[in-house]
């Protein structure tokens, strides 16, 4: 039986960070997130689910005022740093805290997340976040780059 969301290309968990909403800088949680996304494009069962969209995301977290875009095509994904002009759904976390907290649910079927617009992409997204919050779970144990660099 598969396993939704591929923990089985996920490597062994080493070490864990105490609170990444207060132990990251920002651009350490950036490249945390990117690496989610890395694995998150390798898990064939996230890859089915977006097979059919078409759409394009922006990401928020506002008190740190990160901004990334995330473009869903045919089953795969691009991830942009810079904030789409005219996105079809737009994700935001008030805090950092916030999101961050979403790791610890990922298995949760109702995600804390507001978008807008509120019900057009939700149940997209619900499916796409949960994947991505246990690959970063992953990504926050074990913090190092398919090459062995550390990402903090």
């Amino acid at each position: 039986m598969h396993e939704p969301f591929g923990s089985d290309f996920l490597p062994e968990e080493t070490s864990s960070l105490q609170d990444p909403a207060t132990s990251l800088s920002k651009r350490a949680a950036r490249r945390i997130i990117q690496r989610a996304f890395v694995l998150m494009g390798r898990d064939k069962f996230l890859r089915t689910q977006i097979r059919g969209a078409r759409i394009t995301s922006l990401w928020v977290i506002e008190d740190w005022q990160l901004e990334w875009t995330v473009f869903f095509h045919r089953g795969k994904f691009v991830v942009e740093r810079r904030p789409a002009k005219h996105p079809d759904a737009t994700l935001t976390w008030a805090t950092a805290g916030d999101f961050f907290r979403q790791v610890d649910r990922a298995g949760e079927t109702n995600v804390q997340v507001q978008i807008v617009p509120p019900q057009e992409h939700r149940r997209f997204f619900e499916t796409i976040l949960r994947g991505f919050f246990a690959c970063l779970r992953h990504v926050l144990s074990n913090p190092f780059d398919d090459a062995g660099e550390s990402l903090v």
